[in-house]
């Protein structure tokens, strides 16, 4: 964060003010919003709401401004800062990333085709197999389908 945020101070050294916040963490748990000077809440935290509305995390949003001799008044900038980053996330290629998690199954050697047909199905990545008698496989996999490849793991493990 303290990077970017110095990216852009020294790519805009002149301006007067770098308003921004952030929300990290999964649920956006760890978040700030600094009004660089701006009346308080004025500028920080109209960008963070924008964050909020659009249930976006990992993410930071910094507005430049440059002071051009018109004062604005406090609800003009709320405005001002609300708008620029509302239209900066319309405008932002957002990814969207699904959660995974690492699962490690231990197997029979003549289990190896059921349990890499179920792995394919639940469109798991094999990250370390080690195939002997007593097989040991390292996977990643969406966190959603966690529950489900357990079950037909049970499942299909039960009739071999």
């Amino acid at each position: 964060m303290k990077a970017a945020l110095e990216k852009v101070r020294e790519e805009h050294p002149k301006a007067t003010h770098h308003c921004y916040a952030f929300r990290m963490g999964l649920n956006g748990e760890n978040y700030r919003a600094n009004d660089d000077g701006e009346p308080s809440g004025s500028a920080g935290l109209p960008i963070y709401n924008q964050l909020l509305a659009n249930e976006i995390t990992n993410v930071l949003v910094i507005s430049v401004r440059y002071y051009g001799g018109t004062k604005l008044g406090v609800s003009g900038l709320v405005k001002a800062y609300k708008e620029s980053a509302k239209i900066t996330l319309e405008e932002a290629n957002i990814i969207t990333r699904e959660l995974e998690t690492e699962i490690e199954i231990q197997f029979n050697f003549n289990q190896q085709n059921t349990i890499f047909t179920l792995l394919s199905k639940f469109d798991a990545k094999v990250l370390n197999f080690d195939a002997n008698e007593n097989c040991v496989l390292t996977a990643s996999l969406k966190l959603t389908q966690r529950k489900h490849l357990g079950k037909t793991f049970r499942d299909a493990i039960c009739f071999i």
